[in-house]
């Protein structure tokens, strides 16, 4: 039960990838103000990277620009210029006029403001003349340009106007209720004439306005329609959205884009649908218009200020312009002059003409062109969110730092690339900034996690080393620790065994201080000696040593590493020989047996407590060859595995052919006597003592015998040569038999 709940509540990778996916997700339902910022940001890199897209050529701007103010003064201008405009316009064919202006107070031009002033004048001087009376009222019909402007208007028979909606109550405080009233009556005509609900709508979503600043009356009753040209920048201030409707004393309002749009389509159906959660679209006749919950349509801007034709006001009233430029389109009057501040924010530009932030929304609507985030897409977010979550939850953990930051980073530009794909070809806004941000923080976790429990492994195994491995290997095992392997697995290596003669009898000759500094003194030559070849110091039994090469990190040259170990070690201890026999200590002799093959290698002992060790008959072949010394009277011996791998490196003599206690099949053993340095002289004594060896396996004792003499002569104390000399005489007297295949057979270990 412990081992079950501390498996569930343990840490991994995936763990944690699941967890912060679930944050991500929470944050995703949550919509944090900051994030939401950041989608937009990213939605509008995606509206500029898609590049400039052309008009469909329906739209054009009269714009009130700085040409015009140069040529017909500064703004504003007399309701007399606009009329001629009007008139001008007319002339040109256009379809539809719309204005991006209000005209909410009577002009107030100088001839006018005269004739008020002399009418007072008379009347203050009593003067009562019928003909003065008349020819002032001519006078001030000739002076009023609001009428200009409504005749024009009346006229051209396919103006649009435009006004603005107060949307905050404390703007509207000082207006009395039949102010209000008033007004409102101005635009009623204009309201969305459909409605299509079901039982119980929601509104509440919805933009509210509170009072309504129309056109003045006459000029209102001269135009055909009207429609609001509220702009309600985003938190950064950016223009992203269009308001296609606005609640007002519990009717429906649509914008100027789709009030100018109706003219020019001869007046389509144009209905408005509610439904439970706000606005579920709008329709004009065969075009469907997508909007969120409170009626507003995501602008999909095709480019920078002057996507749309701009024409200066002073050319088309001075008919500069080619008629084919303007007749049959939908003319917007604007202003586009910097100093007039009619100027918005977008993703392209921070100086946007307003006006033509209606032109986009026109051309969106006549070409279906619409950014579009269907209700499925927040299940394509979430499935999104999960998926590249469990992606790099599961590859980082089997990758190393480098390949995991490439992989992340791979993951995150194909979605980032798929995802602008998607927008710039099908128009559909996909999250990108959720997905994007479970990439980077899985990635994040999880290599916090890997470095945390990475340095902890080192720890780990640097504690578990640093007695048993040279630091050096110990630094390359922490570059990588997954070259270790721990739990068991086979592996070819090699294995050393030394052991000091007589020990115990050595041990009784010694007190316990003496024996421990000899002792320590030894073994630290002897361990020296094996981290010098990159060995793994196994374990110490007592006086003995058991060293492992090729484990924990693989070493091609394992076998060659141990016969360099040993013949150190012998090295080492002739030094100290000479040293202990100075200072009238007992001189040691060791013993090493060297043996290669396929061993168990790894963690063995339980989760609490283990060893780092190898098993196998392998090793236990070592440990015999060991023992073997005593045998031949010889320092170090291995086996013909070893001897097999270091052949020609290393100068070896055969031994013998043994059968080791316990074992059934003979190996053939071998006295490691020097490394090949190419001067090889010294040791021609080798050959005769193997040509004896052959002639003993042919029971030749007596050739045998005299060419182990020979040896002696050369190497009067070689201990070998001694014991086959016994071994011939003792076979001489008791044949062994025509069965006898030359191997021997030991009985202890």
């Amino acid at each position: 039960m412990d081992l079950r709940l501390r498996t569930v509540f343990s840490i991994s990778p995936l763990k944690i990838s699941i967890v912060l996916i679930i944050a991500v997700i929470v944050l995703y339902f949550f919509n944090l103000s900051f994030l939401r910022f950041m989608e937009l940001k990213a939605l509008d890199l995606r509206m500029v990277s898609r590049g400039e897209r052309p008009s469909g050529g329906e739209t054009v701007i009269a714009a009130i620009d700085e040409k015009s103010l140069g040529e017909l003064g500064r703004w504003p201008w007399s309701r007399s210029t606009i009329a001629r405009l009007v008139d001008a316009l007319k002339a040109y064919e256009a379809k539809a006029i719309g204005f991006d202006i209000v005209f909410a107070e009577p002009d107030d031009n100088a001839g006018m403001r005269d004739l008020t002033d002399i009418s007072r004048q008379i009347e203050q001087l009593g003067i009562k003349d019928p003909r003065l009376s008349g020819i002032i009222r001519g006078k001030r019909a000739k002076a009023d340009t609001d009428a200009d402007l409504t005749k024009s208007i009346k006229r051209a028979g396919n103006v649009t106007l435009g006004y603005f909606f107060h949307t905050s109550r404390k703007d509207v405080a000082h207006l009395s209720e039949a102010v209000i009233r008033e007004n409102a009556e101005r635009i009623f005509s204009s309201k969305y004439q459909i409605i299509q609900f079901r039982s119980s709508p929601d509104t509440s979503a919805m933009i509210e306005a509170h009072a309504v600043v129309p056109n003045i009356k006459e000029i209102t009753d001269a135009a055909q329609n009207c429609g609001y040209f509220n702009a309600f920048p985003d938190s950064d201030g950016v223009l992203r959205w269009a308001p296609l409707v606005i609640r007002f004393q519990d009717d429906f309002y649509p914008s100027l884009a789709l009030s100018v749009l109706l003219q020019y389509m001869d007046w389509p159906m144009l209905a408005l649908n509610l439904g439970d959660t706000g606005v579920e679209g709008i329709r004009m006749g065969d075009i469907d218009i997508p909007t969120d919950e409170s009626g507003r349509m995501l602008i999909n801007y095709l480019g920078p200020a002057k996507t749309f034709p701009h024409y200066s006001i002073s050319d088309i009233i001075h008919g500069r312009l080619d008629p084919e430029l303007i007749r049959d389109k939908i003319v917007l009057v604007g202003a586009t002059a910097t100093g007039i501040y009619d100027l918005r924010t977008t993703p392209y530009s921070a100086v946007y003409p307003g006006v033509e932030v209606h032109a986009n929304v026109i051309d969106n609507i006549i070409h279906s062109d619409f950014i579009r985030r269907p209700g499925w897409t927040g299940l394509l977010d979430i499935l999104a969110i999960i998926s590249f979550g469990l992606i790099i939850g599961v590859a980082l953990p089997r990758t190393g730092a480098l390949q995991g930051f490439f992989l992340s980073f791979a993951v995150l530009t194909a979605f980032v690339f798929g995802n602008v794909y998607v927008f710039s070809h099908h128009n559909l806004w996909i999250d990108l900034v959720y997905p994007a941000l479970t990439i980077i923080v899985v990635y994040t976790g999880v290599t916090v996690y890997k470095y945390i429990t990475e340095e902890r492994e080192r720890k780990k195994i640097r504690n578990a080393f640093q007695y048993y491995l040279t630091s050096s290997v110990i630094n390359e095992m922490l570059k990588d620790p997954s070259k270790l392997k721990l739990g068991g697995e086979k592996k070819d290596l090699t294995v050393l065994f030394s052991d000091i003669r007589g020990f115990t009898t050595i041990s009784e000759k010694l007190s316990p201080e003496e024996l421990v500094q000899l002792l320590n003194e030894y073994l630290t030559a002897m361990t020296n000696v094996v981290f010098k070849y990159d060995g793994l110091l196994d374990k110490y039994m007592g006086d003995a040593i058991m060293a492992v090469f090729g484990a924990p990190l693989s070493q091609i040259d394992h076998a060659a590493r141990a016969c360099r170990t040993g013949l150190d070690m012998m090295k080492e201890l002739r030094g100290f020989q000479k040293k202990w026999s100075e200072e009238g200590k007992p001189v040691l002799n060791i013993g090493i047996g060297i043996n290669s093959g396929e061993m168990v290698v790894g963690n063995m002992g339980s989760e609490m407590r283990f060893d780092y060790t190898v098993m196998g008959d392998s090793v236990n072949l070592g440990s015999r060859l060991e023992g073997i010394n005593k045998e031949y009277g010889t320092n170090i011996v291995i086996s013909e595995f070893t001897h097999d791998k270091i052949q020609g490196a290393f100068i070896c003599r055969e031994l013998d052919s043994v059968r080791v206690k316990g074992k059934k099949f003979p190996v053939r053993i071998y006295e490691l006597l020097a490394e090949e340095d190419g001067s090889g002289e010294q040791f021609a004594w080798v050959k005769i003592f193997e040509e004896g060896l052959a002639k003993y396996r042919q029971q030749q004792w007596d050739a045998a015998v005299s060419d182990f003499r020979k040896v002696l002569e050369v190497r009067p104390d070689d201990q070998p040569s001694l014991h086959y000399i016994e071994r011939c005489n003792e076979l001489k007297e008791s044949p062994p038999g025509a069965g006898w295949d030359g191997v021997y057979t030991m009985t202890g270990k």
